[in-house]
């Protein structure tokens, strides 16, 4: 009984935000409690409900306070001489735009959100690759494997996603995902490397008329009066420090976060209505992520109170071929790759993974592993059409979406297995477990 609840349960809820029956945030309040209460767990609902919140309330303060420190950080415009050194250095060279799109796409993609990074990738590059006669399709494919990559940091959205499902700390996942998530960062940069000869070979290297185009107006920040470029060497330094602290483990990462935000926002506005205005201006991105991270405390809270995750766990377990069973972290990489691509990133961490992770816990395989494993194929996910912002970018590039998909596919499942054979290779989760 427990079983099938719990599958249907999932199942209900996947079908619901994927045919748009109900966005994300309300399907996991409102399925989990309704099956709940058909299971007849009506008595312990509520505490069932307050658990998951509660595990997940770290989680969820460490994505508002980093979500609103990279804003700040952009608003400031901590990363404009990193843009104008780029546009300035590649001129008319396909090798050095190619490059500079994929290390542009990179530094801009710190903050999480694809559409802000389209946005200004597009607007910086574009004109370059219509002038050169370059092929967009480059540039947006870049684009994106660089914010499928970065997209694995904490505040990015899956990493959250993986941590509030199986209840660990998001700091575990990433930290020793970094040196996998740079074999994929180098892998994108080979790919650019490649194109940009190619593009070389077919164009040349131009002297395009305006590349004495004087950069130093140029800025990613989206709000003119809040830059603050007199203080770039103290935000560099805070965000280096920052990330410094997080790798060493120094501090819990919501804390962390936390310190930085509220150090940068009296340095950067010390006027509480500046203050004020730097937090209005991106507090709807950050009740978006934030209300869905607690909304998944309930759906997850449910999900273990009733049982229904133990009994799925055990059915498939019972359907995995005892052979394949030690291999469950590498196959949920490899999984996490379609999976993500035709279901959106709620349905597979919410609804898949946590039965994978029980399944996996028998073969000696732990919630922390399994949820690095889960988030290696995020870079083939952006190229689902369940993904918004893509459509964003093809729309600003002027292709086609089709065309951008087999373009960009088979570069992204090639950067996808450099971070999976890195992770493999460095310990970052097990070829395989034990009984």
């Amino acid at each position: 009984m427990l079983t099938f609840l719990g599958f249907a349960m999932v199942i209900t809820f996947m079908y619901l935000i994927m045919t748009k029956r109900l966005s994300a945030l309300i399907a996991l309040i409102i399925v989990p409690i309704v099956f709940a209460l058909f299971g007849g767990f009506a008595a312990g609902i509520g505490k069932m409900m307050i658990d998951g919140i509660t595990k997940l309330a770290p989680t969820g303060v460490m994505l508002m306070f980093a979500i609103l420190y990279f804003a700040l950080m952009i608003d400031s415009g901590l990363f404009d001489p990193a843009v104008r050194k780029i546009l300035k250095l590649v001129k008319g060279d396909p090798l050095k735009v190619s490059v500079g799109t994929a290390v542009l796409a990179l530094v801009v993609s710190l903050d999480g959100d694809g559409a802000t990074t389209y946005m200004i990738c597009v607007a910086a590059m574009l004109p370059l690759y219509s002038r050169i006669g370059m092929s967009p399709r480059i540039m947006a494919g870049l684009i994106i494997l660089a914010g499928g990559v970065m997209n694995m940091t904490p505040w990015g959205g899956p990493t959250a996603r993986a941590a509030s499902a199986l209840h660990v700390d998001p700091s575990d996942i990433f930290v020793p995902m970094i040196p996998a998530m740079l074999a994929g960062v180098l892998a994108i940069l080979a790919i650019a490397y490649v194109y940009g000869l190619r593009e070389r070979a077919r164009l040349g290297e131009l002297h395009v008329i305006g590349d004495e185009v004087d950069h130093s107006e140029i800025s990613v920040s989206q709000f003119p009066d809040a830059r603050r470029p007199k203080l770039i060497l103290f935000n560099g330094a805070l965000t280096v420090a920052l990330m410094g602290a997080l790798i060493a483990g120094l501090l819990p990462l919501p804390v962390l976060f936390m310190v930085a935000f509220s150090i940068a926002m009296i340095v950067n506005y010390p006027c509480l209505q500046q203050q004020k205005d730097r937090i209005g201006a991106h507090a709807g991105s950050v009740l978006a992520v934030v209300g869905l991270i607690f909304a998944a405390g309930i759906f997850t809270g449910i999900l273990s109170g009733t049982g229904m995750v133990d009994a799925m766990s055990k059915s498939l377990l019972a359907v995995i071929p005892p052979a394949l069973g030690p291999y469950l972290a590498p196959i949920t990489a490899l999984v996490s790759m379609p999976f993500t691509f035709f279901m959106s990133n709620d349905a597979f961490y919410y609804g898949v993974l946590p039965v994978l992770a029980e399944a996996a816990s028998h073969y000696g395989i732990s919630a922390v592993e399994m949820a690095r494993a889960s988030i290696v194929g995020q870079p083939v996910h952006l190229l689902s059409p369940l993904v918004p912002s893509t459509y964003l970018l093809v729309a600003l590039a002027g292709i086609e979406f089709g065309d951008h998909q087999r373009f960009t596919l088979k570069w992204a499942v090639l950067v996808c297995l450099c971070i999976l054979l890195a992770a493999l290779l460095l310990g970052t989760f097990p070829l395989f477990g034990s009984l």
